[in-house]
């Protein structure tokens, strides 16, 4: 799953300065998968495993599971919205972000969805093994997770057309995927994966609004009623802002209400680092912006190194 239309969870060069690709090579397919956005399949898995460790319980096999299903699932969700955002009008000449393979001819539509089928396919490989650690409820992960992911651009009802977005990534990338992981581990839920979620999914969402906040006036041709279209810029800044905030109080109350180590305190460590961001966002506009969505996926990722090894280091 992802966050840019699931979008641009990282920086890949722009059209205009990216070297040529020939169409159909590896190096197509290899900008087909975002690699950028990885990372945000990478840290929920570290966090719930990190989770999984401070509650005693943790495992090295369903925590690689878990790892490879989340990437190849967030490699089909990239590809199902490289065809459909090219299919329904939203990546065009006039896009600011990185180059979309299928709308610069590089892959061709029915190429594309033969590497969805394909990956969706082989996530099922890590799935079957999760579901016979943790039972239905990761068979129901694992479906909605693809279904979702599809249906984020695909499909009747796409839920980044009518300002759905940001419910979806917070959902999936934080409370599913965080909470998933620990469960294969754990066996259960416990409090501390429900709200070491929150800064995950949070953090993921902001890179969206990013996206979103950059985008608008390319999504309102296209029929994406983001909420950054609905509600104009200034509302976009505002809920990067609120959930910076979320992110940062995730820590302090894991330590005020929860009881755990003060090392948990680590992330706000890179509280600079997403202050520089926020006034980014609200001074710049158009292309300047893909860098503040860049750094925006490296806050996550260096969030995600930080929590969870004060998690690790605080111990049960």
């Amino acid at each position: 799953m992802s966050p840019d239309k699931t979008a641009t969870l990282g920086s890949l060069p722009s059209a205009a300065s990216a070297p040529p690709v020939r169409p159909g090579s590896v190096r197509a397919w290899v900008l087909a998968c975002r690699p950028a956005t990885l990372t945000a399949a990478v840290v929920p898995v570290a966090v719930g495993s990190a989770v999984a460790h401070a509650s005693g319980s943790f495992r090295v096999l369903p925590a690689l599971a878990a790892l490879l299903g989340s990437i190849l699932i967030q490699i089909a969700t990239n590809f199902a919205n490289d065809v459909f955002d090219h299919e329904k009008g939203a990546d065009t000449e006039e896009r600011l972000g990185p180059t979309r393979a299928t709308a610069t001819g590089l892959l061709t539509p029915r190429e594309v969805r033969m590497g969805l089928a394909v990956t969706i396919a082989l996530a099922l490989l890590p799935g079957l093994y999760l579901a016979s650690v943790g039972g239905w409820p990761i068979v129901a992960i694992g479906i909605t997770s693809i279904l979702a992911g599809i249906a984020y651009t695909g499909g009747p009802y796409p839920l980044g057309y009518h300002g759905l977005g940001d419910v979806f990534v917070f959902l999936f990338f934080g409370l599913v995927a965080v909470c998933g992981t620990t469960f294969v581990q754990v066996g259960g839920v416990p409090s501390l994966a429900l709200l070491a979620a929150v800064p995950v999914g949070a953090l993921a969402t902001a890179i969206l609004v990013v996206n979103n906040v950059r985008d608008r006036e390319t999504d309102v041709k296209a029929g994406k009623r983001t909420l950054a279209v609905r509600f104009g810029r200034r509302a976009g800044i505002l809920e990067y802002a609120a959930l910076l905030a979320a992110s940062y109080a995730a820590p302090v109350v894991c330590v005020a209400s929860l009881g755990r180590s003060p090392w948990a305190l680590l992330p706000l460590v890179s509280l600079p680092l997403a202050l520089g961001l926020l006034r980014a966002l609200a001074t710049r506009e158009g292309r300047p912006l893909n860098a503040v969505l860049a750094r925006t996926a490296m806050l996550l990722l260096l969030f995600g190194i930080l929590f969870s090894v004060g998690l690790m280091v605080g111990g049960a």
